[in-house]
């Protein structure tokens, strides 16, 4: 069996970047644990997929990005190792199990529901779901120009108001919109945090698979875009670049589909998470039943685990009392080369060919590279 990645919170994980890079701007009360250079303006760029092991094997891709290689370091994502859970931990610099998006998909225990965290398309309060102040909030109040640049129509989200609270959205949906908003954000203030987000290279992975020549060529465009962003800041600005998950690819005689074997479904309420880390609700009293199929009919491909045991594993980081039930009884997170589908559920997701969310070293670990400028 392939060896989970952990997730390193608190000194090696996504959420620590953010509290980082406040550090590094003098904001009280915060620690640069990634020994950020101190400056006063600070960018961080995301790019949505880009693993570190992805931006290792296709270097050659990315002359910008590989020359941050030797200077930077990886760090991981949280658990699940999906965007809404990993955007999250990077806005408010808290694990999963304390923000409490613990999934691409999971249950709202108070109505039976279920949250796309992306679509945000259950009847939530985002402020609710996710109670606690961001570092935007923070840095913010602190007197720093905080700005989030990203498509336009992001800035009224769920995901946005409970990850992204504190700075104010630069709706930007072309490349020469994000450079022109990341141009003018850096320069604001005094002192300055600007945010930029970019989403094509997860798109591409999920539709033509992260080892596709597509998926080069976006990376050739991402590492353009990059080297823009650095030339767009003051020369003093400090430019971070990280990712929120990475990826691997998973054909399609590698699925298990859930709709074509009823045994799968026996016991279960409500199917959540992602294909390649499910969380599973289940009926009452049917948890171990549900336990002992997931583990004979997935072996070694997967790790079948009860809420109680991955909790214990850390890999949510410490879980909140209102959070511990919207992971599933049964969490299924695959090590294989597997994918966990619901084809009449969720026909979109089962024919995707790029897939992450669970814990290999392909999925959790990320780049943190930093261009000092000057």
């Amino acid at each position: 069996m392939i060896a989970p990645i952990n997730p390193e919170y608190g000194g090696g994980a996504l959420a620590d970047v953010l509290p980082s890079v406040a550090g590094a701007l003098s904001v009280p009360d915060f620690k640069n644990a990634l020994g950020l250079p101190p400056a006063a303006r600070y960018a961080v760029l995301l790019f949505d997929g880009l693993g570190w092991n992805l931006l290792q094997r296709y270097a050659e891709s990315a002359p910008y990005l590989s020359s941050l290689l030797s200077t930077g370091r990886s760090l991981t994502a949280g658990v699940p190792s999906t965007t809404a859970v990993s955007l999250t931990s990077l806005g408010t610099g808290l694990p999963p199990g304390a923000h409490g998006m613990i999934g691409y998909t999971s249950i709202v225990p108070e109505t039976g529901a279920l949250l796309n965290a992306l679509q945000w398309d259950a009847p939530v309060d985002p402020w609710k779901w996710q109670p606690h102040t961001t570092v935007f909030d923070r840095v913010a109040a602190a007197g720093v120009v905080t700005r989030n640049v990203s498509k336009a129509r992001f800035e009224k989200s769920g995901l946005t108001r409970a990850a992204f609270r504190g700075s104010i959205h630069r709706g930007a949906d072309t490349v020469e919109d994000r450079l022109d908003a990341t141009r003018f954000a850096s320069r604001e203030g005094k002192s300055s945090l600007t945010y930029v987000y970019d989403s094509q290279l997860d798109y591409t992975g999920h539709g033509q698979g992260c080892d596709s020549w597509q998926w080069r060529k976006e990376l050739v465009a991402a590492d353009a875009f990059a080297f823009q962003v650095r030339a767009a800041l003051p020369r003093d600005a400090v430019l971070v670049v990280i990712a929120d998950h990475g990826m691997i690819d998973v054909a399609p005689e590698n699925r298990v589909d859930l709709d074509n074997e009823p045994a799968l479904t026996d016991g279960l309420r409500l199917i959540g998470g992602e294909s390649r880390f499910r969380h599973l609700y289940c009926v009452d009293g049917a948890q171990d039943d549900v336990l002992a199929t997931y583990r004979e009919r997935l072996g070694d491909r997967a790790l079948v685990l009860s809420r109680d045991e991955a909790v214990a594993l850390g890999w949510f980081g410490a879980v909140e009392d209102r959070v511990a039930p919207r992971i599933g009884d049964v969490v299924v997170a695959a090590l294989g080369p597997l994918s966990v589908v619901a084809s009449r559920r969720y026909p979109q997701e089962a024919g995707l060919i790029g897939l992450h969310g669970s814990l290999t070293a392909d999925e959790m670990e990320i780049p943190l590279l930093v261009d000092p400028g000057h």
